[in-house]
């Protein structure tokens, strides 16, 4: 089975069909802002380098998200989804190099319309208490302003989620994934999934590409 690289922007819908895909086929689902916080609690070397550099306020390098991946991955025994890494055009050369040199691997794109994303992500609520997260418009709360899972009344709009923040972090966004499409197109890794229609739709185009 491919090692599966995730592409697509915030909101649409890469986590929730990691997870499905983690449940139905034994996939370990490898998100980097988790490697990340799981190797600080662990008190780990690595960990105790990357909370140093957390706490400065620096961004990760891209050397110590490679040493945290290789820590955690052993891509002998199993089937991977990596989510949040990379990003741009030298993450992805530097994971194939570092990490998937050799491997069979394959980039699944859940490509979604701006105006699509600004509506989902617009809509999209946190709890505060326990961070459950809903949708005002496709999964709200049962109760109006309450949390299903907790009860806490504290359900906000993250300032991330506000529509001109999300607007510009489209922007960026858009203009550093675009090599790396290019890059996995040329190499005819690259799998393209209509991350706009209906959650389960989507999955069904995943598990073809798997079966």
């Amino acid at each position: 089975m491919d090692q599966l690289i995730f592409l697509g922007a915030p909101g649409s819908g890469k986590g929730t069909q990691a997870h499905k895909l983690v449940e139905d086929k034994g996939f370990n689902h490898v998100s980097t802002g988790d490697l990340l916080r799981g190797e600080i609690k662990k008190g780990t070397e690595l960990g105790l380098r990357v909370d140093a550099v957390l706490k400065s306020g620096a961004l990760v390098d891209n050397g110590l998200v490679l040493e945290l991946l290789k820590a955690n991955c052993d891509l002998s025994s199993g089937a991977y989804i990596f989510d949040g890494f990379p990003r741009n055009l030298e993450q992805t050369k530097l994971l194939e190099a570092e990490v998937l040199e050799g491997v069979s691997h394959k980039a699944v794109y859940f490509n979604m319309p701006t105006e699509t994303l600004v509506e989902r992500l617009t809509n999209r609520r946190t709890c505060k208490n326990c961070s459950a997260v809903y949708n005002l418009k496709f999964m709200p709360p049962k109760i109006d302003g309450v949390c299903d899972k907790c009860g806490s009344s504290e359900i906000y709009q993250r300032d991330d989620d506000k529509e001109d923040v999300i607007r510009n972090r489209m922007k960026v966004y858009q203009e550093a994934i675009g090599p790396v499409l290019e890059h996995y197109r040329r190499a005819d890794r690259l799998v393209e999934i209509d991350a706009s229609l209906p959650m389960d739709q989507v999955y069904s185009e995943l598990a073809k590409y798997l079966d």
